[in-house]
C-alpha cells in the first residue's frame, strides 16, 4: 500500500494557492462540466507531489503543530457536533413560512396488487402505501420480499453493510397489528426502507464506509431514522457509501451500478441509489455535500431530492462539512420523495443548523401557475446529454408550461469556495489525521482523503474567512436570481450550478430523463427557491406522469 504524503513547511504558500484554486474544481470547470465521474474522483483534481526531503519536513511541521495545540485537544469533540458558529444560508431579509397545512398527496384510492414479487418490489412508495392501507398486502410480506432481494443481489452490487432482518420483521408485524386495530400512521406505515451507513442506529455498526470505523457502534438514533420509525417505516438495512463520503469505494469494495456492473454506482450515496435502482428497497436515505445525491441518482437512474440546507436534521449523521451537508431521500419518483421529506423535515433541538419551515405540498395546487425558467446556454451546443435534456423541455412545453430562458450569472466564482468543504472535512477528521488512523483507509493514493486532510490544514484561516464572506455574497446573488422563478430547469452537471447550489443551500430534484448511447442513465435537475421543495415536486410529478423514464428497470435485477 502506498504511504500517504505528509504536507508541511515549504508548501505553505503553494498549498494555499493550490487548495483554494485547484481543490475547488477549478480544473474541472476549465476542462469540462462536473459529472458523476469527476465527483467520484474530485480529489484527483489536486496535483500534489513532494520530494523525500519535503515529506520529512512536513512530518516534522505537523508533529510540532500537535504539540503546540495539544491544550486545545483536552475536550473530546464528536464528529457530529457542529462548530460554535452555525452556518446560516438565509439571504438578508428572508425567512421561510412556518404555516404548515395538511398534506394532500393525491394518491389513488385503489391499486392492483401485482402477481409477481419483482413487480411488487419495483412499485412506488405511493402505490405500496395504498396496498398496505387497503390490506391488500401486509408489511411483513412486503418486508420479506425486500429482504429476500437484498440477500439475493446485495453481494453482486456490493451495496450492503448491515442487514437488519430480525428488527425489520418485528417492526413489520407491529405495523400489521396496528393496521388490524384501525391505527394508520400515514403513507410510510409499514414501508421498508434503507439508510446510508453514516446514520447512527443503536445496536448496529455505523461504519462511514471507512476501514478505521468498520466496527464502530454509535449508541444513539439519528433524528431522521427516529422520524421514519415514528411514521411507521421499516428499516431493513444500512447501505454503503464511499469512504468518509467520497465516491463509491468503501472498505468492502466498489458499489456497482445495476445498469452496468462494470461501472461503480457513483457516490457518495452509492449503496442507497444502487439499492433503490435494483428494487432492493422502495426508498433510501442519502446525503449530499457536493453532488452525493444528484450524482448516484443520475448514474443509477433513480429520483433524488436534495433538500434546502437546514430543513432536515443532521443529528446522528457523520459530518464531512457542517455548512454543506444535507440529508434527503432517493426513490422511484418525485412524489415518493415528497412523502419522505414530509416526515424527516423540521426543527431539531439537537441540530442547531436546522431552520423551521413549512413544507406545503398539495396535489390540488395548479402546476400550470408555476413560473418556470431554464438555463438556456446549458441546453445549447453538442453535449452528451443534449437530446435527453431537450426532451424534458419539450415535455413541459407540450403540457402547457411556458419556459423562460435565463443565464446563471454570479459575480463570485464558486469553484474556489469548495475549498471550505475540504477545510471542514479536515476539521471533522482531525483526530483521524493526527493519530495516523488514516493509514487504514483503503485509498492511499496521493489525492485520497489522507493527503487532502493534511493539505487542507495549510489553507490559512484568513482565506477560509474570506471564502465565507464571498459565499455570503453568492447566496444573496443566487437568491436574487431565483426569486423571480418558481422552478428552474437545468442539465444536472452543466456549468457551475451544482457547485453553486450546494454552496448556497438551494434545493434540487434530480430526475431520470433517458439513457446515453452507452446505456447509462442520464438525468435532469430542477432547482427552486430556498424551502420551496413543494414546487420541485409539482413540476417533477408532471414530468414523470407524462413520461416513463423513471419506470425503467435494470434488466439484470428485474427477476
Amino acid at each position: 500500500m502506498e504511504r500517504k504524503n505528509h504536507p508541511g513547511s515549504r508548501s505553505f504558500l503553494i498549498l494555499g494557492a493550490i487548495a483554494i484554486l485547484s481543490l475547488g474544481f477549478t480544473l474541472g470547470r476549465n476542462l469540462g462540466d462536473i459529472s458523476p465521474s469527476t465527483i467520484d474522483y474530485a480529489a484527483d483534481l489536486i496535483g500534489l507531489t513532494f520530494t523525500p526531503q519535503e515529506k520529512d519536513s512536513m512530518i516534522s511541521t505537523l508533529n510540532n503543530h500537535r504539540s503546540n495545540f495539544e491544550i486545545l485537544r483536552k475536550t473530546k469533540l464528536e464528529n457530529s457536533v457542529s462548530p460554535a458558529l452555525v452556518f446560516n444560508p438565509l439571504p438578508q431579509g428572508f425567512f421561510p413560512s412556518q404555516d404548515q397545512k395538511p398534506y394532500d398527496w393525491g394518491l389513488p384510492t385503489k391499486v392492483d396488487l401485482p402477481s409477481k414479487e419483482n413487480d411488487i418490489a419495483f412499485l412506488s412508495v405511493s402505490h405500496l402505501s395504498v396496498l398496505i392501507k387497503n390490506k391488500q398486502i401486509t408489511s411483513e410480506r412486503l418486508t420479506r420480499i425486500y429482504l429476500d432481494r437484498i440477500k439475493s443481489y446485495s453481494d453482486t452490487l456490493q451495496c450492503l453493510v448491515s442487514l437488519m432482518e430480525e428488527s425489520a420483521l418485528k417492526k413489520a408485524r407491529e405495523m400489521d397489528q396496528e393496521i388490524s386495530q384501525g391505527k394508520y400512521r400515514g403513507p410510510l406505515h409499514g414501508i421498508p426502507y434503507g439508510i446510508k451507513d453514516l446514520l447512527a442506529v443503536p445496536g448496529t455498526k455505523t461504519t462511514w464506509g471507512a476501514m478505521p470505523y468498520k466496527d464502530q457502534v454509535i449508541d444513539e438514533t439519528a433524528t431522521v431514522v427516529q422520524k421514519l420509525e415514528d411514521a411507521g417505516g421499516v428499516l431493513v438495512g444500512k447501505f454503503t457509501l464511499g469512504a468518509l463520503a467520497m465516491g463509491d469505494v468503501w472498505f468492502g469494495g466498489v458499489t456497482k451500478n445495476p445498469w452496468n456492473l462494470k461501472q461503480g454506482s457513483s457516490g457518495s450515496s452509492a449503496g442507497s441509489a444502487s439499492a433503490v435502482s435494483a428494487g432492493l428497497v422502495p426508498f433510501a436515505i442519502g446525503t449530499e455535500t457536493l453532488g452525493s445525491i444528484v450524482s448516484p441518482s443520475t448514474r443509477n437512474g433513480v429520483t433524488g431530492l436534495r433538500p434546502t440546507y437546514g430543513r432536515v436534521s443532521k443529528h446522528g449523521a457523520m459530518a464531512l462539512s457542517w455548512s454543506m451537508d444535507k440529508i434527503g431521500p432517493i426513490s422511484r419518483s418525485a412524489l415518493d420523495n415528497a412523502i419522505v421529506l414530509s416526515v424527516i423535515n423540521g426543527m431539531d433541538g439537537k441540530d442547531a443548523s436546522t431552520i423551521p419551515a413549512a413544507f406545503n405540498y398539495s396535489a390540488k395546487n395548479d402546476v400550470k401557475k408555476l413560473k418556470v425558467g431554464y438555463f438556456k446556454p446549458f441546453f445549447e451546443g453538442d453535449r452528451a446529454t443534449s437530446k435527453n435534456d431537450q426532451a424534458v423541455l419539450d415535455v413541459l412545453k407540450n403540457q402547457g408550461i411556458e419556459l423562460h430562458p435565463l443565464e446563471l450569472k454570479t459575480s463570485i466564482n464558486a469553484a474556489p469556495l469548495v475549498s471550505m468543504l475540504l477545510v471542514e472535512g479536515a476539521a471533522a477528521f482531525d483526530e483521524l489525521t493526527r493519530l495516523d488512523l488514516d493509514d487504514q483507509l483503503v485509498a492511499q493514493h496521493r489525492n485520497a482523503w489522507p493527503n487532502i486532510f493534511r493539505a487542507a490544514r495549510f489553507i490559512p484561516a484568513v482565506e477560509y474567512v474570506q471564502m465565507s464572506r464571498q459565499r455570503s455574497i453568492l447566496i444573496q446573488e443566487m437568491h436574487e436570481l431565483m426569486k423571480d422563478y418558481d422552478v428552474i430547469v437545468t442539465p444536472s452537471f452543466a456549468g457551475q450550478q451544482l457547485q453553486i447550489t450546494n454552496l448556497t443551500g438551494h434545493p434540487a430534484l434530480c430526475l431520470p430523463n433517458g439513457f446515453a448511447e452507452n446505456g447509462s442513465p442520464t438525468s435532469i435537475t430542477l432547482l427552486a427557491n430556498l424551502f420551496e421543495e413543494e414546487k420541485l415536486i409539482m413540476l417533477g410529478r408532471l414530468i414523470q406522469e407524462n413520461t416513463d423514464w423513471q419506470a425503467k428497470r435494470p434488466p439484470m435485477f428485474d427477476k
